[in-house]
C-alpha cells in the first residue's frame, strides 16, 4: 500500500459506494469513462447555488463579485495544478473534445495550408482524431497516421520518419483510453519543436492518475475532462501557451469575449477581444462546473498526484497478476505489460464471448465496466477486434478485494459458457 493513501478512508467521501447494484456492492470500475464525485465537490456545487449564484464579470453587486472571484480563483488552481504559467493560459470548455476542436479551428486554419501534415497515432480517442481529420479535408492537407509497436507502443521510429518539415501539427494521445500506454510526450514535444511543429495532447486520461507539469513536458497545448477527475460534468480544460493563444481568433462568438465593440448602421464593425482567457470564453460560462473541478483539484492535490499514480500501478500490477494466473488462455489482454509503460486501464475480451455480454454478466455482479470501442474504432480495427474489447479502469477509490471479486466473476462466466 502506498504510504500516506488510505484508499479505504477515501472510498468515504464518496456517497455512490453506499449503493448496491441489485443485491451486490457497487464495484466501479469505469473511470476511464467518468469518475465518482466526492462530497467536498458536490458540496462545493451546493454552496455556490445557494450562496453566491450571479453571472460573472457583468455585475458589480456582491454576489456577482463573489462568483466572478471564484471563477478566476478557479482558473488560477487549475493552473498550478497543471504547471501552467497563470490563468491566462486556462481556457475553461465542455470537456476535451471542445478543447481539442478549439485548437483545430481556431489555430489550425491559419498555419495548415494544402500540401501540409498533420501527424496522429492509430490508438487516437475519436477526440483526437476528428478534428485533425476535418481540418486536413477542410484545407487540403494530409493526415499521416504512426503505427504501434507489436507490444502496444507508439512506434517511435515511425513517427520520426513521417515528422518532416510539412509537419504543422502533431496531436498524440498521453495515455491511451484503450491500451492503457503512456506516451513519452516531452520526446515528441522535443520531435515537433525541432520541426517548427505546435504539439497538442490529449490529456483526457492522464492528467486525472498521474503528475503533468505542462512546462517541463514542453507542450503547446493540453486537453482534459473535470468529470474524469472528481470534477463535474460539462467543464473541460484547454490550457495553451500564452503566445499561441494570443495569437489565434476566437473559436466561438459572444458575450463576454470582447473588450470593446462598435458597429455603425452600415454594417461596419471594429471590434476588440478580450484578454486571455476570457477571449475564448463566449456566453455565461459553467460557473459552478468551475467551481466544481476547483474542488476536485484541491482534493487530488491534497492525496498528491503521485500517490495516486503508485498505488494504480499497484492495483494495475495486481489486477494483471490475477487475470493471467486465474483466466489464462481464455482471456486476451492488450497493452504494455511493463507497469510502469501503461495506466491503470485493462481492456480485455474472453474467448467466444462477445464484450457487451461480460459487461452485462458482471453488471450482474455489481461491477460496472466499458464495453464496445471505446470511441477508438481505428485502434480496435488495427488490432482485429471487430466487436471492440471490454475494459476496466481504476482510480484512488478502488481496491483489490474488488479485483478479486471481478476475476472471480469472469471465472464463473468462463465456466458457465464451457
Amino acid at each position: 500500500m502506498v504510504t500516506g493513501m488510505d484508499p479505504k478512508r477515501i472510498r468515504e467521501d464518496f456517497p455512490i459506494f453506499s449503493r448496491k447494484i441489485g443485491d451486490k456492492p457497487l464495484i466501479y470500475f469505469d473511470n476511464g469513462a467518468t469518475s465518482q464525485r466526492p462530497r467536498q465537490v458536490i458540496e462545493a456545487i451546493k454552496e455556490f447555488y445557494e450562496q453566491h449564484n450571479a453571472n460573472i464579470h457583468r455585475g458589480l453587486h456582491t454576489l456577482s463579485q463573489e462568483a466572478s472571484e471564484l471563477y478566476e480563483e478557479a482558473h488560477e488552481r487549475v493552473a498550478k495544478f497543471i504547471g501552467a504559467e497563470s490563468g491566462e493560459e486556462v481556457i475553461f470548455v465542455r470537456n476535451t473534445s471542445e478543447a481539442l476542436n478549439l485548437v483545430a479551428y481556431s489555430l489550425g486554419p491559419a498555419i495548415v495550408d494544402r500540401g501540409d501534415e498533420i501527424v496522429i497515432s492509430i490508438m487516437e480517442h475519436h477526440s483526437n482524431l476528428l478534428p485533425w481529420y476535418r481540418l486536413a479535408m477542410l484545407k487540403g492537407a494530409k493526415l499521416k497516421v504512426v503505427d504501434i509497436t507489436d507490444d502496444y507502443r507508439l512506434n517511435y521510429a515511425m513517427l520520426e520518419e513521417i515528422v518532416s518539415e510539412r509537419t504543422k501539427i502533431v496531436a498524440i494521445v498521453h495515455m491511451s483510453n484503450v491500451l492503457g500506454t503512456i506516451n513519452d510526450v516531452r520526446k515528441i514535444a522535443k520531435l515537433a519543436h525541432e520541426h517548427d511543429a505546435v504539439i497538442v495532447v490529449d490529456g483526457a486520461q492522464s492528467v486525472p492518475h498521474m503528475p503533468v507539469n505542462v512546462k517541463d513536458l514542453d507542450i503547446d497545448f493540453l486537453g482534459f475532462s473535470g468529470h474524469k477527475m472528481l470534477g463535474p460534468t460539462g467543464i473541460g480544460v484547454l490550457y495553451g501557451k500564452k503566445e499561441l493563444l494570443e495569437s489565434m481568433d476566437p473559436f466561438l462568438s459572444g458575450g463576454d469575449m470582447i473588450k470593446e465593440v462598435s458597429c455603425s448602421l452600415n454594417g461596419s464593425c471594429s471590434v476588440v477581444w478580450n484578454r486571455l482567457p476570457w477571449k475564448f470564453e463566449a456566453g455565461t460560462p459553467n460557473i459552478a462546473g468551475g467551481i466544481g473541478l476547483m474542488a476536485a483539484v484541491e482534493y487530488l492535490e491534497r492525496i498528491g498526484m503521485e500517490n495516486i499514480r503508485r498505488y494504480e500501478e499497484e492495483l494495475t500490477e495486481y489486477a494483471l497478476r490475477r487475470m493471467n494466473e486465474e483466466l489464462g488462455d481464455h482471456c486476451d489482454i492488450y497493452g504494455p505489460m511493463d507497469i510502469k509503460e501503461r495506466g491503470g486501464i485493462i481492456s480485455f475480451n474472453i474467448k467466444g464471448i462477445d464484450p457487451h455480454e461480460i459487461a452485462l454478466y458482471l453488471d450482474s455482479h455489481g461491477i460496472a465496466v466499458r464495453s464496445g470501442f471505446h470511441c477508438a474504432q481505428p485502434l480496435h480495427e488495427r488490432l482485429g477486434l471487430r466487436k471492440g474489447s471490454a475494459r476496466a479502469s481504476f482510480y484512488l477509490y478502488n481496491l483489490k478485494e474488488e479485483i478479486d471479486v471481478f476475476v472471480n466473476a469472469l471465472k464463473e462466466l468462463i465456466k458457465s459458457v464451457g
